[in-house]
């Protein structure tokens, strides 16, 4: 969390300088805090998980087990993190983690968890300046689906549905890029799970013809 804080602070001084920060360092904070981004997701009417966070441990039992009364399953993650790090599916006959414990800091995020149709996937739509420019779906090994937890990337060409939600959710957030986790649920609907304003794209180039690294600076020169 420090580091976090350190890093946010020197782009904030940078930009406070003069130095054109590519993303922003608001957009940066609007992402990195996942409890943000759902807040801003959900405002701005994009379909997103449902979504809780609290601080004390009686509060986060009484949601898991509500939860578990309506037969739903939650995902709790790490308010700051990535790469699938600390993400964990709740059972309701478990022992909710003590604040302090490791990926949790104080704070229990929950999102409930979106069963798919087949085997655990979900979609990676990587967004630059409003124009959507690659997109792969993720086979995740276990049920988590990130490519640095081992998941297999396969080349798709998004919808339209898919398409608009990852744009509104760009919009949202107000970002210059980004990458949006879609995942698509039993019924067919699609949500938004998560916008990483430094995503990763060693997995996605991998099935992608373009560079994307050359987008990126093409995009960050014309603002020059």
């Amino acid at each position: 969390m420090q580091q976090v804080i350190t890093r946010l602070n020197v782009l904030h001084m940078l930009t406070m300088q003069g130095v054109m920060v590519y993303n922003s360092v608001k957009a940066i904070e609007r992402t990195v805090d996942k409890a943000m981004t759902s807040f801003l997701l959900s405002t701005n009417d994009v379909s997103t998980p449902p979504t809780w966070v609290c601080e004390s441990r009686l509060h986060a039992e009484a949601i898991l087990q509500s939860a578990a009364q309506h037969n739903q399953t939650l995902v709790m993650k790490p308010l700051f993190g990535s790469q699938g790090l600390g993400v964990r599916k709740l059972l309701a006959s478990e022992a909710m983690p003590v604040p302090m414990q490791q990926y949790v800091d104080g704070v229990y995020y929950f999102q409930q968890l979106i069963e798919t149709t087949d085997a655990p996937h979900d979609y990676r739509v990587f967004v630059i300046t409003g124009k959507i420019v690659a997109a792969m779906k993720r086979i995740g090994s276990t049920w988590v689906n990130n490519v640095a937890a081992g998941g297999r990337c396969e080349a798709v060409y998004p919808d339209e549905a898919m398409s608009q939600l990852a744009l509104q959710a760009a919009a949202a957030v107000d970002i210059d890029y980004c990458g949006v986790d879609i995942i698509q649920s039993n019924s067919g609907e699609y949500c938004v799970l998560e916008v990483n304003s430094i995503p990763a794209w060693k997995g996605l180039q991998s099935v992608t013809e373009q560079s994307i690294a050359q987008l990126l600076v093409d995009d960050f020169l014309r603002r020059i």
